[in-house]
């Protein structure tokens, strides 16, 4: 098994998730791997961890999840491994329900969402996002 860690969808990988059937709510399973230190596209906060880069845009986007109809949910640090093997573990993972497709959508492509993304960049060094059938509850 190979995988990929990115910060950005490409053009092709938006159109394939958000172009799919839509099949009710989902839960998205992030795993985050963090900067040492985050870099801010101006320069600032250059001493700031990638982890708390990342912390800020995960304060502000909890509100865009529960504007979309939402709920933000476990989030926390990855700290072992049981079973299988990796060459490197993710640093966190977090979780987020969705009640559609479009609801993610609309969130992501939001002035609001697009202001708050800058932390977003600034702390992760990539990710894997993994869509699941279903809702938290």
């Amino acid at each position: 098994m190979q995988f990929k860690n990115q910060v950005h969808l490409s053009a092709d990988q938006a159109k394939a998730f958000y172009d799919a059937p839509e099949d009710g709510p989902f839960v998205m399973v992030n795993l985050l791997k963090f900067k040492p230190k985050a870099e801010y596209a101006d320069g600032s906060d250059a001493d700031m961890s990638g982890f708390d880069a990342y912390r800020r845009y995960r304060r502000k986007v909890r509100h865009l999840i529960l504007k979309v109809g939402g709920t933000p949910g476990y989030a926390g640090p990855v700290t072992g491994l049981r079973l299988g093997e990796v060459d490197e573990l993710w640093d966190m993972i977090a979780l987020a329900e969705y009640p559609s497709l479009a609801a993610m959508k609309e969130m992501v492509e939001s002035s609001d969402y697009r202001e708050i993304a800058r932390h977003r960049d600034a702390g992760l060094a990539g990710q894997l996002n993994i869509k699941t059938k279903g809702t938290l509850g």
